[in-house]
């Protein structure tokens, strides 16, 4: 009756720990909903906001800017996108080996001279590189507290200024770029300098008449901080709705293993009530056939 016991408390506890995974498996179906239609709306505007700086910035050939500035690369800042909680498969451990494989191969020669700085974007990532010992410059965890554009800004413009003072050299952002519930591919973008379309992706697009007030100059100097400052809020977005898909895919098969693991568990309890009633049914029979022979 022991092994009955034992088997009845672990059914009790795997259909408690079913009911969790399948609560949290809805609740990340309806933030992913919300989550995916800011990312669907926001990227064709961030790709058109993109597209027209680089074919308004071919046509004038001496606007300079702090943001575009290409400097020979020693100081390198990676800002890594997590998220502030687990339960993701490995939408975190994703995200965080393409940053650790970008450090080893695109920039082994300044991580050997520690010049190598980390900013992390989610308590995961900065929990992971700060056990590490890398150095971690700062931590934005607040930011999926109250997503918004200007709170994503205002890291930004913290990015921008360090990059127009010359603290760092060259700023890449590491994220999961989603692609639907069950697909996110860990990916690297430069953030700054900013890297406008390349001369022969202009050839291919047909030319645009653009009619611009109060000139070109000045519509390219506030294209270029409003691109860069679209461009880390749209690897937020993409990150967000990335980690509630990769959470909602994860408790669904957390809740399909428990099922699986209820029918077992639930055979074996029967089987071994049946072993027991037929064990107690035994002792009475020879019991009785004892009497009998008494």
């Amino acid at each position: 009756m022991a092994n009955l016991k034992e088997v009845r408390n672990r059914i009790t506890s795997v259909i408690s720990t079913q009911q969790i995974t399948n609560a949290m498996k809805m609740v990340s179906a309806a933030k992913l909903k919300r989550a995916t239609d800011a990312i669907v709306q926001l990227r064709p505007y961030a790709n058109k906001l993109k597209e027209i700086l680089g074919n308004v910035s071919a046509s004038v050939s001496d606007v300079s800017s702090p943001y575009t500035a290409e400097r020979p690369i020693e100081k390198v800042l990676i800002v890594v996108i997590s998220s502030n909680r687990g339960l993701a498969g490995a939408f975190n451990a994703n995200a965080i080996k393409k940053a650790q494989q970008l450090i080893q191969e695109k920039y082994a020669s300044q991580s050997a001279n520690n010049n190598v700085s980390v900013l992390a974007i989610g308590k995961k990532g900065y929990d992971h590189f700060l056990r590490r010992e890398f150095n971690v410059v700062g931590e934005h965890n607040e930011v999926f507290n109250d997503l918004t554009f200007d709170n994503c800004s205002a890291i930004s413009q913290e990015l921008m200024d360090s990059f127009a003072k010359g603290e760092y050299d060259c700023i890449e952002v590491v994220y999961n770029r989603f692609r639907n519930a069950a697909i996110q591919s860990p990916e690297s973008e430069q953030l700054l300098p900013l890297v406008s379309q390349s001369t022969e992706n202009l050839e291919e697009q047909p030319e645009h008449d653009y009619i611009i007030e109060p000139s070109v100059e000045e519509i390219v100097q506030g294209l270029i901080p409003k691109t860069i400052k679209i461009q880390l809020f749209k690897a937020i977005l993409d990150s967000h709705a990335s980690e509630h898909g990769a959470r909602m895919t994860a408790m669904d098969k957390a809740t399909e293993n428990a099922g699986e693991l209820l029918k077992d568990l639930r055979l074996s309890y029967n089987q071994a009530r049946q072993a027991a009633i037929t064990t107690e049914l035994t002792e009475i029979v020879s019991g009785a056939a004892a009497l009998s022979a008494g």
